[in-house]
């Protein structure tokens, strides 16, 4: 199928695997222009049943219960971006040469020749902010512009809906990105990266590598951390088109080229006339909304991406001034007793909840779920010294209390055995019993939720309801 746009889809046939959210809006593309379309889906509930009965009154063919084999004449698989490389379905396909492709893919293929360009941004944590920021400045600038990918809106129905746009901040992960081989974006960053999703990718080499093709044929900007020295590396890696830059974004002074903080303001030094002298104030600190330190780099980053596409720094700080976050991402809920109580139920992983202990200085922290295969031994050695107590929830929270018990021995820890609903209000009970005035209660569990709670905004509501409680 090559690298270049596709133009005649009629009469291919095309394997889409997986339903849901990616599969579903994929197989109908396909079917419509021409494509005979076969989804493939491992599932066999009764929502991958609704949604088959949908296609296949389209004229769609649907296997439930088999991704496993490879249908015959298939000329093109396009793939759910969760399912697995070494999947034998796709083991099939390199075997027989057939092209394998995300949905991102899929939409970049499909997009017209006058689309508009991708801003586009991955790494382990802090995405979603980053590219909501984004989106914010670049509406401020007067710039018809969406955040999708990753985000929720399909990057499919952005690209062939009616909608025009000047510019797209496209979210995404690295599981998109293992499958989005011919994706060349205007400009990107990858903001950071820790071991995740590896039982996936099958290493952190390989996580890396695919995070880092998101710099592949950038035009402007390669946008990168100046803390996280991998990202840096990623860079270098990187093919990229004549005269496209690397930037970085620092929370210290910014050097030639970089982003960064002085005296309380944001500046930039990459974008400006004479960078070896000249700096550029872009907004204060302030104006990020909650001005944590993990968040101000989002902030820059989306800052770094948005100059790169020409926007004026007024656009900058008006666009960081009109961002809300999402809920449960370091979401203030309350002062009881002159403690606060803040719900960072999104910091799923140890990466996010480092960032998020490293914004307060004395802590009382609930944490505990499903730990995914992590450690918390550099979590805990590197925040001991903020923790008042700790407060312990979760399949997993052993792992949690051992770490503790390694590099925070001083620290009291409250060990809650028990998952029915009323578990996180005796939480949070027992957090303020531990909490003195001018603490922070801080749910930021390092773990997945689904071992107590349907997903992290549930966790994050029952923290928030339990606090309530306590005010009241």
């Amino acid at each position: 199928m090559g690298s270049g746009q596709v133009t005649d889809w009629q009469g291919k046939h095309v394997t889409v695997a997986g339903l849901g959210v990616s599969g579903v809006p994929a197989a109908r593309v396909l079917h419509a222009r021409g494509a005979i379309v076969t989804v493939v889906n491992d599932g066999d509930d009764a929502r991958a049943r609704e949604q088959a009965a949908e296609l296949e009154a389209l004229g769609v063919t649907v296997r439930l219960g088999d991704g496993a084999t490879l249908p015959a004449g298939t000329e093109l698989i396009v793939t759910a971006p969760g399912w697995k490389p070494d999947k034998p379905l796709f083991q099939a396909a390199r075997a027989a040469g057939i092209d394998i492709w995300g949905d991102v893919e899929l939409a970049w293929r499909l997009r017209g020749p006058d689309a508009a360009p991708w801003l586009a941004v991955t790494g382990t944590n802090g995405k979603t902010t980053t590219v909501q920021m984004l989106a914010s400045i670049l509406k401020a600038a007067g710039l018809r512009t969406a955040a999708v990918g990753n985000i929720g809106v399909s990057l499919l129905d952005a690209v062939l809906g009616d909608e025009e746009y000047d510019v797209l901040a496209v979210e995404l992960s690295s599981y998109q990105l293992h499958w989005a081989p011919s994706l060349r974006a205007h400009s990107a960053a990858v903001l950071n990266l820790a071991p995740d999703h590896l039982d996936w990718h099958g290493s952190m080499e390989a996580y890396a590598k695919d995070k880092g093709r998101i710099y592949e044929g950038n035009r402007v900007a390669c946008v990168y951390n100046v803390a996280d020295k991998l990202t840096e590396e990623l860079v270098r890696e990187a093919d990229v088109e004549e005269g496209c830059r690397a930037i970085g974004f620092t929370l210290g002074t910014p050097g030639p080229s970089q982003l960064g903080v002085v005296d309380g303001i944001l500046v930039d030094r990459a974008f400006v006339e004479n960078r070896q002298k000249n700096a550029q104030e872009l907004a204060e600190v302030s104006d990020v909304n909650p001005p944590a330190p993990h968040n101000i780099a989002n902030a820059l980053a989306a800052a770094a991406l948005a100059r790169a596409f020409g926007v004026p720094p007024t656009a900058v700080r008006d666009g960081l001034r009109n961002f809300t976050p999402d809920a449960h991402r370091i979401a203030h809920v309350a002062d009881v007793d002159g403690v606060a109580y803040v719900d960072d139920s999104k910091a799923t992983n140890t990466h996010a909840a480092e960032a998020s202990l490293a914004s307060y200085e004395s802590i009382v922290w609930i944490a505990g779920g499903l730990a995914k295969g992590a450690t918390f031994d550099e979590l805990v050695a590197k925040s001991a010294k903020r923790l008042r107590g700790v407060v312990l929830i979760g399949a997993d929270r052993a792992l949690i209390r051992d770490a503790l018990a390694r590099h925070a021995p001083e620290v009291p820890v409250v060990d809650l055995d028990r998952t029915d609903t009323g578990a996180m209000l005796a939480a949070v009970q027992e957090a303020r019993r531990l909490a003195a005035e001018g603490d922070t209660v801080l749910l930021a569990p390092a773990c997945a939720s689904m071992d107590m709670f349907a997903n992290y905004n549930k966790r994050g509501d029952a923290f928030a309801q339990a606090v309530r409680e306590l005010g009241a």
